[in-house]
């Protein structure tokens, strides 16, 4: 097995992806980003009817917004002919074989089966079938499918999640690899896959433990190195309902165009349900630090927006200039004073886009509330000249309090409403000096609204 470790994370682009695809995106991402690894972005775009170019597209750009970046990127539509030599190879083994049964006998026979207390496993009936009942089956219009035959045991791994892992292969029916039309489901191009991009470790949902067993076999029946699984515990709504992509329920494209941070989406997909605490994080690499895989927890985890939401918040209150500067700039925030705008203002708001709310407080027209004239007007005489910095505020404020013997809200309440027109806000401290003082005395001597 290849020192260096390499995942993947495979959607089928037959819809945009919601947290829950992107929490194992970002597991198997920070695992290799944390490791020095590798991560191939692979389509599973075998299902021509439902599969579309622009999912695909889109499922890249919600991975490029979220910060992860593929080394590689596959698309299984193209690998068609590698699939057939591998199915080949398995029927001259003896372990894909021919079965003609229709859905509706199928199902007939597992009802009659769970009527009788017995699991509604296939009874390998198609491998008792002589070439003439074969060759009769088709004479009658029936194509066949294609089935794994799995040989009878125990298949045991030492799950990345999970621990000590085993599933008994005799409670499984033999999986259909390809159907009547000749296409392939997910097993067979998912192992043939991940044996040529040579996968080191399988991060994904616990939805597939059960598939472990049968992909084992799978790579074992083909020559393969089997790779080591981890299976995650799944994600649900706030309400414990599951995610679906037909559904659009928290997309990450519906999350990004809300205008929640990125670095806020990965922490809680990643945070919630495992050891450590949810917390806001400045890095992708800070984050990855604090994921084990091993100790996530066992049980579904709960995404709530509403948490999200106060995390994407938190996460901007600490985030640098540096982190935003392009992205203020595409709001007309850049200059000199772009810096101690962001710094001035990164505690008030909920979105980054809400800093132009408060763009017009600071350089533009706002209409001043008067709460007391006379002490406006002592406050505008005690205006301190020269260069204002942060250290302004205070010593204005010092002076009024001795002069007019006002503390607390009484002081500084309505300097507040009369400089902002707003009951609340960022420091003014820091918002002071960018008001500037021919701006700030104009506001303090506006008539009375």
């Amino acid at each position: 097995m290849s020192p260096v470790p390499i995942v993947r994370f495979a959607p089928s682009p037959t819809g945009r992806i919601h947290i829950g695809n992107a929490r194992t995106a970002l597991l198997n991402w920070l695992y290799v980003r944390r490791r020095g690894g590798r991560f191939v972005l692979r389509f599973d775009d075998t299902d021509v009817g439902r599969s579309k170019a622009e999912y695909a597209a889109s499922i890249e750009q919600d991975l490029a917004w979220l910060g992860v970046e593929p080394d590689d990127v596959r698309r299984q539509s193209e690998r068609m002919a590698i699939y057939d030599a591998a199915a080949e190879k398995l029927k001259s083994a003896g372990r894909l074989y021919p079965a003609y049964e229709t859905p509706e006998e199928l199902d007939r026979r597992r009802k009659v089966q769970q009527a009788l207390g017995r699991p509604p496993v296939y009874d390998r009936a198609a491998l008792r079938l002589t070439d003439a009942e074969r060759a009769a089956l088709e004479a009658q219009g029936r194509k066949p499918h294609w089935r794994f035959r799995l040989d009878p045991g125990t298949v045991r791994w030492d799950d990345l999640a999970r621990g000590e892992s085993h599933v008994d292969c005799g409670s499984l029916s033999d999986p259909v690899l390809r159907r009547e039309d000749g296409t392939f489901l997910y097993t067979l191009p998912s192992v043939v896959d991940d044996i040529e991009f040579g996968v080191t470790d399988v991060i994904r949902g616990e939805d597939h433990v059960t598939n472990t067993a049968v992909q084992i076999q799978l790579f074992e029946a083909l020559g393969g190195v089997v790779p080591r699984f981890g299976h995650h515990n799944l994600l649900t709504d706030a309400s414990g309902e599951g995610l679906s992509k037909r559904t659009g329920a928290l997309s990450i494209a519906s999350l990004r165009e809300k205008g929640v941070e990125p670095l806020a989406v990965a922490a809680l997909a990643v945070l919630v349900g495992s050891a450590e605490a949810v917390r806001p994080v400045a890095s992708l690499d800070e984050l990855a630090a604090l994921v084990e895989i091993r100790h996530l927890s066992h049980g579904a985890a709960r995404f709530d927006e509403a948490e999200l939401d106060a995390l994407s918040a938190r996460t901007l209150h600490a985030m640098p200039y540096a982190a935003v500067a392009s992205r203020l700039a595409a709001l007309g925030i850049a200059g000199a004073d772009a810096e101690a705008i962001w710094l001035a203002l990164r505690g008030n708001v909920a979105k980054l886009s809400d800093v132009a709310d408060w763009l017009p407080v600071i350089a533009g027209e706002i209409a001043p509330v008067v709460e007391d004239r006379a002490y406006l007007a002592q406050a505008a005489a005690a205006l301190p000249e020269g260069d204002w910095d942060q250290t302004t505020w205070s010593a204005w404020t010092k002076t009024l309090k001795a002069a007019t013997g006002r503390k607390g809200r009484e002081l500084f309440h309505p300097l507040r409403l009369a400089l902002t027109g707003r009951e609340s806000g960022p420091e003014l401290a820091a918002l002071l000096p960018l008001i500037g003082r021919a701006r700030a005395l104009a506001r303090l001597s506006a008539p009375s609204s």
